[in-house]
């Protein structure tokens, strides 16, 4: 019989047993340590990815931002293990491991494409993932679609996410059988284990719910949770930037999005008649006159100095996709990538403290035509019903004055819901990608070159000379992502911006078209009764990010070009100015008198000492704000329970900030700005922000 025994003992095995409670918590935990191993490494995917922005920082610095990314991570993984946290409740629960490696994995799946996704987004706009990703799924997918095609490495981010994937879900199923109990089978036995009472269960579970609670929240201090304010610790955005979890910032993005309360518009913060008053005092000259004082905040009639107008007939406003102002050479750049438009300084009268309202093309369309500010909750204005409302801006001004118009796009008007924006604001003639015949190229994305639209343009001027007076809107689209450009390339590419070298090269390429009309056009009647506005859409970021807001996302130059101009206001202005203040400016040159609700300013008809303000949004949907004054800006965070930022800036060949702590201008500048914020979001709510005909909407 102990040869039997023997025999027996030899086929003794092992087999997974049921999970125990112990067993559980330590699955729970192996697989929250793998979730936090990916989220680690996308973290380093994206420094490693935007290195060219670390310049002089510190090691010790990125070493805080991982830290404070850590928490945050922690967050995410609290929110993902839940429905492991909740099977403790149950013997049969926990043994659904196989419900567990699925959710996990689809989950920690979304997480990591949502991560490498990420790293191409915040070179593009120098954020997190934000509201911008909801509004470029809202618009034309077959746009979309082909924009990341041409311009992303799409297929190699798709095997990147497809192998990570596999790799996950390996990685979970190790987990399952490293953390399951084993007993001996012998002859068809399973040996067995005790599962905990549940009110021992329940008793752990609370213990754990404990544990994740303050995990979640990230920090021990009493009040709010952790915030997206707390990695600002360091004097880099770049590395604050990295503390973030873009996953979470997309689901707060969504979550302010989709809210039925529309909770990222501006909501007051001061009584008022105070914001009006203040907003007032802003915005209101001593050559303008309230009007409709008890229904419109700042409508007023504008009668500008005789001295001040110039002997122009027509206006040519020219918006300039993403030109930079710290790309160009009359701002201080080197690297010569706007010969055309620095010769082009020299005849006219250059703004060098001028910025976009926004980050993206849609904001710099409404804030230069519409002279309406871009504001929390309505960075997307066009395409709101409060789009429709009748704004004061240059179509309603001059249809006023039975000017001819004419805008001339590479693109599709649909996109941005341009044509029926710009149709309610009193625009009749449009030229669209559909409409050019045999242009030299034709991006696959956008539509046809610059070149194509500029000649399109020169056609369209030419055909108005004669006839009563017109204004036009030129833009470009030729600088924007992927970069499609016509070959032979008419300029010499850029190869010494590492990153940058295909953005710059577009970015030439576009001043150079830029040249050739105005070569053109200066041949041409009309030339020298035409006053030519020259302005950036927005600017885009690279590797300096100055403040929190990064200004080279929103310094652009802003150019006058007509008969006079140098003669009277000189070659170089340091006013401080956004879009908003073109149409005024504008309107101060044609002379005459204008009823209007601009929320900017004619600037060149300012006080004496009178430097200029500006505010200032990014895109996306959070509500993070400032004010530029002079060489200082306030930036306002998005948590109001943080106070404010004053820096002040400085831009150029040596563009920096620094922090100005305990400055007495501090509370002034946020008082302007949460009053120019509160008071025009109550103009656009109550349909009272621009005129007609003269009376009250």
């Amino acid at each position: 019989m102990a040869i039997p025994d023997a025999l027996s003992q030899q086929r003794t095995t092992h087999r997974l047993l049921q999970p125990t409670v112990k067993s559980h918590l330590a699955y729970t935990l192996l697989c929250a340590l793998v979730m936090m191993v990916m989220l680690s490494l996308l973290r380093v995917a994206l420094l490693v990815y935007n290195r060219e922005m670390i310049l002089d920082t510190p090691a010790s610095t990125f070493v805080e931002a991982f830290a404070n990314g850590l928490r945050f991570d922690v967050r995410l993984v609290v929110y993902l293990s839940i429905p492991l946290l909740l099977a403790l409740f149950s013997a049969r629960a926990m043994a659904a491991r196989g419900f567990f490696r699925f959710w996990l994995t689809v989950t920690s799946s979304i997480a990591l494409f949502l991560g490498l996704m990420e790293m191409d987004f915040y070179r593009e706009f120098h954020q997190r993932l934000n509201g911008l990703v909801f509004q470029y799924v809202k618009e034309d997918p077959k746009t979309v679609m082909s924009m990341l095609w041409y311009g992303f490495p799409v297929v190699r981010y798709l095997l990147a996410w497809v192998g990570g994937t596999i790799i996950l879900s390996l990685a979970f199923k190790g987990a399952d059988r490293a953390t399951r109990p084993r007993g001996p089978f012998s002859g068809g036995t399973i040996g067995t284990r005790q599962i905990a009472p549940w009110y021992g269960r329940v008793a752990v579970f609370m213990v754990c719910l404990l544990v994740a609670v303050a995990a979640a929240r990230g920090t021990l201090r009493q009040g709010p949770p952790l915030r997206w304010g707390d990695v600002y610790t360091t004097d880099s955005n770049f590395a604050n930037q990295l503390g973030l979890n873009g996953t979470l910032s997309l689901v707060a993005a969504a979550k302010s999005r989709m809210s039925e309360d529309r909770d990222n518009i501006w909501k007051a913060t001061l009584e008022q008649p105070l914001a009006q008053q203040t907003v007032r005092d802003m915005l209101v000259l001593s050559d303008d006159k309230l009007v409709d004082t008890e229904t419109a905040a700042v409508r007023r009639d504008y009668t500008p100095p005789a001295d001040k107008t110039l002997p122009i007939k027509n206006v040519v406003v020219i918006l300039m996709e993403s030109m930079a102002g710290h790309s160009v050479g009359a701002l201080g750049a080197p690297g010569n990538i706007t010969p055309y438009l620095d010769k082009l300084s020299k005849e006219g009268l250059l703004f060098d403290r001028f910025f976009s309202n926004g980050t993206h093309t849609h904001q710099g369309m409404f804030a230069t035509m519409a002279c309406f500010p871009n504001l929390p909750g309505f960075e997307y204005l066009m395409q709101t019903p409060e789009g429709s409302h009748k704004l004061s801006g240059l179509p309603q001004l001059l249809s006023a004055r039975d000017y001819d118009d004419v805008y001339v796009y590479n693109g599709d008007f649909a996109w941005d819901n341009q044509s029926g924006f710009f149709s309610s604001q009193g625009m009749t003639t449009f030229i669209g990608r559909n409409d050019f015949v045999n242009p030299v190229f034709s991006d696959p994305t956008w539509g046809v070159s610059d070149q194509d639209m500029f000649d399109r343009g020169l056609i369209e001027l030419k055909a108005r000379e004669n006839g009563k007076p017109f204004y036009a809107l030129l833009q470009t689209l030729s600088n924007h992502t992927p970069y499609a450009l016509p070959t032979p390339l008419p300029v010499e590419p850029v190869t010494d911006r590492g990153r940058l070298n295909e953005h710059l090269t577009a970015m030439r390429y576009a001043d150079w078209a830029l040249g050739q009309f105005f070569e053109k056009a200066r041949k041409e009647p009309y030339f020298k009764e035409t006053l030519f506005v020259v302005v950036g859409d927005h600017g885009f970021g690279n590797e300096r990010q100055i403040t929190e807001m990064d200004l080279g996302r929103f310094n652009v130059p802003m150019l006058l070009i007509g008969p006079g101009v140098q003669e009277k206001f000189g070659q170089r202005n340091h006013t401080v100015g956004t879009q908003v203040d073109i149409v005024p400016t504008i309107m101060g040159r044609l002379g005459g008198q204008v009823r209007n609700q601009c929320w900017g300013r004619d600037l060149l008809n300012l006080p004496p000492g009178d430097t200029g303000f500006g505010v200032i949004k990014p895109s996306g949907s959070d509500q993070t704000t400032a004010f530029i004054h002079d060489d200082k800006i306030l930036v306002l965070p998005e948590e109001k329970a943080m106070a404010p930022k004053l820096f002040r800036y400085q831009l150029g060949a040596n563009p920096h900030a620094e922090v100005i702590p305990d400055a007495p201008e501090t509370a002034e500048m946020k008082l302007k700005l949460e009053s120019f914020l509160q008071t025009a979001t109550k103009s656009l709510l109550d349909n009272t922000a621009g005129v007609v005909d003269g009376k009250p909407d």
